[in-house]
């Protein structure tokens, strides 16, 4: 599966590179990176950086972490430069492997859509690939890194970018509106923001080494009649969390689509 071409090196694929580094599933030394910003933060690390395009025909695994709005013109560029038997594999938001494949002369390809988190080991990755090559080739890739989950109809793609790729974004918008309700109630900014995100931390932990659903993982932290009761209807009241979380999962649903 290596050496492993890298078509772009921002926050997410940073990330990726950082899990593997951490785990040591795949050494720096395998890597080519293909991004024009990137030369300074992987000098010296061991990977190829921005190379001359003959080594990209090297690349066995190709993997496209690129804004959607960037990824035809990139596929445009490499396409030539690649090995017949690369896989693509794309964290292209709502682009459809028939599109991928097409824009790669035809490759193999495997869809993922990862979170931020596979930077410390504890991401996780929605996999879609119509071929068990690609699929088996994710897996060693992001296994290591995450929980991947495999989703067995393309279209739902859309509903795990919205559910998976883009909740880490949805957990610190809430520790956020905590910390300011805190403050709201006369607590400085900083001990509202060290209890709202240790609190948030602790949780996610202990709800992370539990088998129990976090519906009784609720029940349990709730007194009847006590004040997490009386916080929590306000949360479920009929405008509350979950109308809300429908709602917005729902915007992600289109926009995902929109994107493709």
């Amino acid at each position: 599966m290596t050496p492993i071409l890298l078509l772009g090196a921002g926050r997410m694929g940073g990330a990726i590179i950082d899990g593997w580094r951490q785990t040591g599933a795949v050494a720096t030394s395998d890597l080519i990176i293909r991004d024009p910003s990137a030369g300074e933060a992987f000098a010296g690390s061991g990977a190829q950086v921005n190379p001359a395009d003959s080594a990209l025909k090297t690349a066995k695994t190709v993997i496209l972490a690129v804004k959607p709005q960037l990824w035809r013109g990139v596929a445009e560029e490499v396409s030539g430069l690649l090995a017949k038997d690369a896989v693509i594999i794309s964290m292209v938001a709502g682009v459809s492997s028939q599109d991928l494949s097409q824009a790669f002369g035809g490759r193999t390809v495997a869809r993922i859509m990862p979170t931020t988190a596979v930077a410390v080991a504890k991401g996780t990755v929605s996999v879609f690939a119509a071929e068990a090559e690609a699929r088996g080739l994710a897996h060693k890739l992001f296994d290591p890194i995450a929980t991947t989950v495999d989703l067995t109809d393309e279209n739902l793609m859309h509903a795990a970018t919205a559910v998976s790729g883009s909740a880490p974004a949805y957990l610190y918008a809430l520790v956020e509106a905590l910390e300011g309700a805190g403050v709201s109630q006369g607590l400085t900014p900083e001990a509202a923001s060290e209890l709202a995100r240790s609190t948030i931390v602790g949780a996610a932990a202990l709800m992370g080494q539990s088998d129990t659903s976090p519906a009784e993982l609720r029940r349990q932290v709730t007194s009847p009649n006590g004040t997490t009761q009386a916080a929590l209807d306000v949360l479920f009241d009929e405008n509350g969390l979950p109308r809300l979380m429908s709602h917005a999962v729902a915007a992600a649903v289109k926009r995902s689509r929109e994107l493709g």
